[in-house]
């Protein structure tokens, strides 16, 4: 597993830990059972508190994305059906809302955003 942190990215970085994580699982570098690092060891690793890499860890057990365990180290969490479409869809349009305002707020068009995701959307099924 390979992690890096931009000191440059304005996104805080347990943010940055998270979307590098869920982006292996994503593209399969990373699958159910396997371990991430300890918090300790890739908190060196990274030269970072270990408290930033321990955030990242709980934001994503709560997510459901990792198992976390006292004494074990973390690994990733079986990829479940979802229990609740309705949340679940309610949960990515707030999320997709909140890129939307951003994205306007930063001079893109409504049609630019859509084009946008058309491109991520075609990727996606490309995979």
């Amino acid at each position: 597993m390979l992690i890096s942190i931009n000191k440059e990215d304005a996104r805080p970085l347990y943010l940055q830990i998270m979307i590098q994580i869920k982006e292996q699982i994503r593209q399969g570098g990373l699958k159910a059972g396997d371990e991430l690092p300890s918090v300790r060891e890739l908190a060196e690793s990274l030269d970072i508190n270990m408290h930033t890499v321990r955030s990242a860890y709980i934001k994503l057990q709560e997510q459901g994305i990792i198992n976390l365990r006292l004494g074990r180290r973390a690994r990733i969490a079986s990829l479940k059906k979802p229990d609740n479409k309705r949340s679940i869809e309610a949960e990515i349009t707030a999320r997709l809302e909140e890129l939307m305002t951003d994205a306007l707020l930063l001079g893109l068009s409504p049609e630019e955003i859509q084009k946008l995701l058309n491109q991520q959307t075609e990727q996606l099924k490309n995979r």
